[in-house]
């Protein structure tokens, strides 16, 4: 097959776990990744060299204290930044071969992203964030999509706020619906920048419930941060220093 008929069947395809069933074969593989950046005082190489495999069903932290190289590790997974040397597969596809227009279409159908300071569009409600980008991808009939969304804020505990804007709602349930929308067209990867690093205990609790049952349905939940308190719920952590990786610990049987 050629490489352009296989980023057609990827564009094609929203789920990937078809691709990737068992958790058996990585679904994302990284080989000797490197980024670096320019800067006033020369050249700054934030990752250097990695090689790494990622699996369905594992939920993985990426810790690190700032300037790890954690955010530009998932920044590169998900396509956002550019490499500058290495290779980087999802489902056997090399996505920085992929045009912006193919990439941004792969990313929307294929990713959920849930970023620190939760992006949502302050001018529509809570259900109207989420509704967005299904009926950008088009996965699913648009008969279909507000009741989707609206199961979506049912299962973070939001649905009573569904009609209500962002800034109506604290940022522990802003945080929730933003994991909603990343969801919201059921891709087989989460890729979570500080999820937590705004969150009180209590909420960030919550949210390490909602990604560990993500990850017990199936799905790779990849998430950089820097708080410890909470690794316990996680199924693999990977430390980071100065863009390497010091350590890579896979703990055995299922998180609760």
């Amino acid at each position: 097959m050629l490489k352009t008929d296989i980023f057609q069947k990827i564009l094609e395809k929203p789920n990937l776990p078809e691709l990737k069933p068992t958790g058996d074969e990585a679904v994302i593989q990284l080989k000797n990744v490197t980024k670096t950046y320019a800067t006033a005082t020369g050249g700054f190489t934030a990752l250097k060299g990695l090689t790494i495999d990622f699996f369905a069903g594992e939920f993985v932290g990426i810790l690190g204290k700032s300037g790890a190289g954690k955010t530009t590790l998932v920044n590169l997974i998900s396509g956002i930044d550019h490499l500058t040397s290495g290779q980087v597969w999802v489902g056997g596809v090399s996505i920085h071969e992929l045009s912006e227009n193919q990439a941004s279409i792969w990313r929307g159908r294929n990713l959920g992203i849930v970023f620190q300071t939760f992006r949502l569009m302050p001018t529509l409600s809570l259900l109207d964030n989420i509704m967005f980008p299904i009926d950008l991808c088009g996965n699913y009939q648009r008969k279909d999509t507000r009741e989707r969304a609206m199961n979506l804020l049912r299962s973070v505990e939001l649905e009573d706020h569904a009609y209500k804007l962002p800034n109506a709602i604290s940022g522990g349930q802003q945080q929730r619906v933003a994991i909603a929308r990343a969801i919201a067209n059921d891709p087989p990867i989460i890729i979570a920048d500080e999820p937590t690093g705004r969150l009180d205990t209590a909420t960030s609790e919550i949210v390490y419930q909602i990604f560990t049952r993500l990850a017990n349905e199936g799905k790779l939940i990849i998430m950089a941060t820097h708080d410890q308190s909470m690794i316990s719920q996680l199924t693999r952590q990977i430390e980071l220093v100065d863009g390497e990786i010091t350590s890579d610990s896979r703990f055995p049987g299922e998180k609760s």
